[in-house]
């Protein structure tokens, strides 16, 4: 029993308490490694579904932000579309409104010129997360912006300016040519070179050519004293100029100097006040680049004349029409244009060009005179023998043999200076002189000389002095007045009232009036704006009419300017700072 009780007591001693028996439970917990993986994973498990939820909420929100960047990269390319007639701002909420977007735009900035338009855009999108929230993020903030800009590569302009006889008063020409070297000096210093062509189109009456230039286009040959074309009012109807269809020269004759000969100068002179005027200082300038040459050529202008706004306006746009490749590939051939516009007029589909016209005018259309078709080809009947200075005029069969010699079938001829009828003009043919020797002049009965002298030996057959050209309708309008011709070539064998009927009054009183003039200034403006043209007008001190014409033919009323005097230089200083922003790259 005492063994037992002892053996009792020692378990008894070494059986630790309650406390000690959590300290060893822990501890064995702590150094056990059963269920560790449980744990773990658990734990993996968690991170894993909070960076898959971060992943959705970020997948989710990276779709939205394309979209939305998407969206806006589509609206400003349509808004910055040199074609868009809608606003472009418009366009960009439209596209975003359409898209159901509209509430995360924040900006829109539109900055166009003349030849380009840039729009910049920005938005902001707020996502709310799914998952994301859950560690404190509520929302993700999506920004979207997007700029687009189309700019014309190059500039095609037509300086058309008025040089009629009004532009002589109150210094308007000497204003303009101020106004107009500015211009160009503008143009030239802010576009790269070879992208800006010009060509300069001085109008008054009529529009005179270089003749190395309109010799590329199928013109009549009635003579070649100047370089106009007259237009039928068809040609008004559409901005090209083909060079193979038939135009018809202007004939180079006066209609306002009264009594005027030139061929007995000398040397002979053309006619001193042509409808179209040959000068140089009046020809049109043909697309050209260097500023000094453009400049040189408007410090040269001068004025006179009536005013044809129709024609001026017709030229302009023809030389931005690409119907004139072929003339303006011919002059660059001849050195006359450079080769940077080889392809120019560019086609109006290309894009790569801006086609501008400038229209200037003092006044309103009037007058422009023309020789009827029975006064432009074959012959007058008038014969000129320079040499002699002498006409011959024929006036058909000699029906009542004034030349005495029973030949009624012939033709027969008045010499006008000689006041003598022949069979011929004079100096285009012969007559008969008798030939005189020294000789005896009288002898005695015997046979004996008594006196010497010159006595007649026989008779020769000579030319007479000089030769008579037969002279043409342009040949006979170059160096004579209407007036002249009536009077002192044809009267003599017509009589005073038939001769002024069919050679003054005939080919004088035939001209286009200023009525049907508005109506052509019109069509041209219309068919020009139709090619996508831009159209400035300038009024220079005009009056009430011309300023309404002005008007009608710019692109819009931001493009028609009313100026008087030195206003005329703000006028092309405002349409150069349009233009002026073409410093254009690829």
């Amino acid at each position: 029993m005492r063994l037992r009780s002892q053996r009792q007591r020692i378990r008894s001693e070494k059986r630790p308490g309650p406390a000690r028996r959590l300290v060893n439970q822990t501890r064995r917990l702590g150094a056990g490694e059963d269920g560790s993986l449980t744990y773990f994973g658990l734990y993996v498990i968690l991170i894993i579904l909070m960076f898959g939820g971060i992943g959705v909420d970020l997948m989710q929100y990276e779709r939205d932000r394309a979209n939305l960047q998407y969206t806006m990269d589509r609206a400003v390319l349509a808004a910055a579309d040199l074609d868009q007639t809608l606003d472009p701002e418009s366009v960009v909420r439209d596209y975003l409104g359409k898209a159901g977007m509209a509430e995360y735009l924040t900006s829109v900035t539109v900055d166009e010129g003349l030849s380009y338009r840039t729009v910049s855009a920005t938005a902001s999108a707020d996502y709310k997360t799914q998952f994301m929230k859950l560690s404190g993020v509520d929302s993700l903030t999506a920004p979207a912006a997007s700029t687009a800009e189309e700019r014309i590569d190059g500039v095609e302009i037509s300086l058309i300016l008025d040089v009629s006889g009004s532009m002589n008063s109150n210094s308007r020409l000497t204003n303009l040519k101020v106004a107009a070297k500015e211009f160009v000096d503008t143009m030239v210093e802010n576009t790269e070179d070879g992208k800006m062509s010009m060509s300069i189109v001085p109008y008054a009456q009529q529009v005179s050519t270089p003749a190395v230039f309109l010799d590329q286009f199928n013109v009549t040959s009635e003579h070649n004293y100047s370089n106009c074309v007259n237009f039928d009012s068809s040609d008004f109807d559409s901005a090209a100029l083909s060079t193979t269809t038939e135009l018809k020269r202007t004939m180079h004759f006066d209609y306002t100097t009264s009594s005027f000969e030139g061929r007995d100068n000398s040397p002979p002179e053309l006619i001193k006040n042509p409808v179209c005027v040959p000068d140089s200082d009046r020809e049109a300038m043909i697309m050209q680049k260097d500023a000094t040459k453009l400049k040189s050529f408007i410090n040269d202008l001068s004025a006179g004349g009536y005013t044809s706004i129709d024609l001026g306006m017709k030229w302009g746009t023809a030389l931005l029409d690409p119907s004139v490749q072929p003339a303006i590939a011919k002059m660059i051939d001849l050195g006359e244009v450079s080769a940077d516009f080889a392809d120019r007029p560019q086609t109006y589909e290309s894009g790569e060009t801006l086609k501008v016209v400038v229209l200037m005018t003092d006044g309103e259309n009037t007058r422009q005179y023309y020789l009827p078709d029975e006064y432009r080809t074959g012959e007058t009947g008038a014969w000129w023998n320079a040499e002699e200075e002498v006409y011959s005029v024929n006036v058909g069969p000699d029906l009542l043999d004034r030349d005495g010699d029973l030949n009624l079938l012939e033709d027969i001829y008045y010499w006008n200076e000689l006041d003598e009828w022949a069979d011929h003009p004079y100096g285009n043919g012969t007559y008969e002189t008798t030939k005189y020797e020294w000789g005896c002049t009288y002898y005695n009965w015997r046979g004996k000389c008594k006196s010497e002298g010159w006595v007649e030996s026989g008779t020769e057959t000579t030319d007479e002095p000089g030769t008579a050209i037969s002279l043409t309708m342009g040949e006979l309008f170059a160096y004579t007045t209407p007036r002249k011709i009536a009077d002192s070539i044809f009267q003599p064998t017509m009589g005073y009232y038939p001769a002024r009927n069919e050679w003054y009054y005939g080919p004088y009183g035939n001209y286009v009036n200023d009525t049907t003039k508005d109506t052509r200034t019109k069509a041209i403006c219309d068919a020009a704006k139709a090619q996508d043209i831009m159209v400035f007008t300038i009024g220079f001190e005009a009056p009430s009419n011309g300023l309404a014409v002005l008007e009608d033919c710019a692109s819009s009323s931001s493009h028609f300017f009313d100026v008087d005097g030195l206003e005329i230089s703000d006028a092309f200083a405002s349409i150069a700072s349009s233009i002026r922003k073409l410093r254009l790259t690829q």
